[in-house]
């Protein structure tokens, strides 16, 4: 609910500071002194449109600053969460600056955030009633909304929503594949081909690591057996061997330590040296032995090459990158799907197209129950608010083949006078019967509203007596569960209240005389006066106030 709201420099409004409680709040006073800015002012803390002309005359800005209480307001607070707005727990502030040059800012929690996402947020916050542009009862999706939450059915209308996308996007699935199945088939067939092709390849990057090297080995046996006959020749195999000079040298080197036996120094080296020299012999032999002198091994080789390069060559592809062309096309066959991708795709379409027609139907019967009784409820309330023989409906007008919310139109309609025709709510309805037809129905649906807050501006147009009584008691009923500010000039209206402020202007002494406007919350003896006041008229009298009283005790009975 709102709990304070902070006003500076806005229209005639210098400074002013309020703080509200929970029921049933009415605002009264003089014509033109001000009730409206209120408002006015809590519009532009919710998104509405602003400018330069609601800056207080001789100031540099307006500042508008509303501070909600969200504690069991979840869906908000979500909101709020997924776009990183959040602030204290369980609170909500609003704040607005206007400029003298007409530049307006908007924040959210101290983020500043868009005109849009103000009104996102103030939809959760306020509902306003009455003679003003916040009268979101005319539109179609909020009155279908309401519907939705007075049968209880608001949840299954998500599911509804949710259904008819999931069989709409199988729906668009299966016109593509149906509008592109040729150019599919060829692409297939084509893929096919080039898989079978590259599997036969039997390729992946360590065969091709192993051909080159295996290609390389095989392309110089010759040399490579040369090299290794020579190799042995030289170290072990000719007269001259080197093995067998290192041991003679070895062996003389030894006849003579008895003479100096620092040669034993070198004879450890020389020791060592034979000893890694027969190891290299030992290898070469074992590499000569495993030398593949086949020649038809190579030209198997050659040939699986030529194979190789050629693919690369024909989808123009470096030699390694052929693995993963392979996977690439097997990749796009398994999404490109079979011939009877599209038998499948009928059939999901068929059943997500069902599934939404059940669940739609359960949505519709709920609606026409509920529709029924809010009916009547409604045209029976509207009896007692000077609009005899009135009556509302709530037609829903079926849609085929469905939309995602649901097999129909919901459409509130009305008729103020006995024999007139329904016709839609927002075209046959003035401000003030507007504003009586939405306080009935916010009354008999007030358990299920969503917007804590509700003011309505002068709901009492056209009405009075015996009606006004009925008004002042059905907002009594709506405070119960929900915080109601009401503006009015009936002191019927008024004495229903559980508190009341009365809205004044002054002029100041300076030269300019400029007005301001103030509110000054009523104690029991102002409320007699100001009651008085709306009774009588400029002069009150013992009688006005008696009455008064007696219109406060009443109310205070009542409840």
């Amino acid at each position: 609910m709102l709990k304070h709201l902070s006003i500076k420099d806005f229209v005639i409004v210098d400074q002013m500071v309020l703080d509200f409680v929970p029921g049933f709040t009415v605002l009264t006073g003089e014509t033109g002194a001000g009730k409206s800015i209120l408002i006015d002012a809590l519009s532009l803390a919710m998104g509405s449109r602003g400018d330069a002309d609601q800056v207080r005359y001789g100031c540099e800005r307006a500042e508008i600053s509303a501070l909600f209480d969200i504690s069991v307001l979840f869906s908000l607070e979500d909101w709020l969460e997924a776009n990183a707005l959040q602030g204290d727990l369980g609170s909500c502030l609003l704040r607005r600056v206007i400029d003298a040059s007409g530049r307006s800012r908007g924040f959210i929690n101290g983020h500043a955030v868009t005109l849009q996402q103000m009104r996102i947020a103030g939809e959760h916050l306020v509902d306003i009633h009455g003679q003003h542009a916040h009268q979101s009862l005319l539109r179609s999706e909020v009155q279908r909304d309401l519907l939705d939450s007075y049968a209880g059915s608001s949840e299954l209308a998500k599911a509804v929503t949710d259904a008819y996308q999931q069989w709409q996007r199988l729906h668009q699935q299966r016109l593509a594949w149906e509008q592109n199945a040729a150019e599919y088939q060829q692409e297939r067939e084509q893929l096919e081909w080039q898989s079978q092709e590259l599997t036969r390849l039997n390729f992946t990057p360590e065969t091709w690591q192993t051909l080159q090297v295996d290609h390389s080995r095989l392309s110089h046996i010759v040399s490579l057996l040369e090299a290794t006959e020579m190799g042995l020749e030289t170290l072990s195999e000719s007269d001259a061997a080197a093995i067998a000079q290192i041991n003679l040298v070895n062996h003389q080197l030894r006849n003579l330590l008895e003479y100096d036996s620092s040669l034993n120094a070198v004879i450890e080296l020389l020791d060592a040296a034979q000893v890694q020299l027969q190891e290299g012999i030992y290898e070469l032999k074992h590499y000569r032995q495993r030398l593949d002198v086949d020649p038809q091994h190579l030209q198997e080789i050659e040939m699986r090459l030529t194979d190789i390069y050629a693919a690369a060559r024909k989808y123009r592809v470096a030699p390694d990158e052929l693995p993963q062309l392979l996977a690439t096309t097997i990749e796009r066959l398994d999404a490109l799907g079979s011939d009877n991708d599209n038998n499948n795709l009928t059939d999901k379409e068929k059943a997500a197209h069902e599934a939404y027609l059940k669940l739609a139907r359960e949505l519709t019967m709920a609606r026409k129950k509920a529709g029924q009784s809010l009916s009547q409820q409604v045209s029976a309330s509207m009896q007692t608010l000077a609009m005899q023989g009135g009556q509302f409906s709530i037609a829903l007008t079926p849609v085929d083949p469905g939309l995602a919310h649901g097999l129909e139109h919901v459409e509130f309609q009305v008729s103020t006078h006995k024999g007139l025709p329904l016709k839609p709510l927002s075209k046959v309805v003035s401000g003030g019967e507007l504003s009586r037809i939405s306080l009935s129905i916010q009354v008999i649906t007030s358990k299920i509203g969503t917007a804590p807050t509700l003011i309505f501006d002068e709901v009492d147009a056209g009405i009075g007596g015996r009606v006004a009584e009925i008004v002042g008691r059905s907002l009594k009923k709506v405070g119960e569960s929900r915080q109601v500010l009401c503006i009015t000039h009936l002191p019927q209206v008024a004495s229903a209240g559980d508190q009341q402020w009365q809205v004044t202007k002054s002029a100041d002494q300076s030269e300019s005389k400029q007005v301001t406007s103030r509110i000054t919350v009523l104690e029991e003896q102002g409320r007699i006066e100001e009651i008085a006041r709306m009774l009588g008229g400029m002069k009150i009298t013992e009688t006005t106030r008696k009455h008064a009283v007696e219109m406060l005790q009443r109310s205070v009975t009542e409840k």
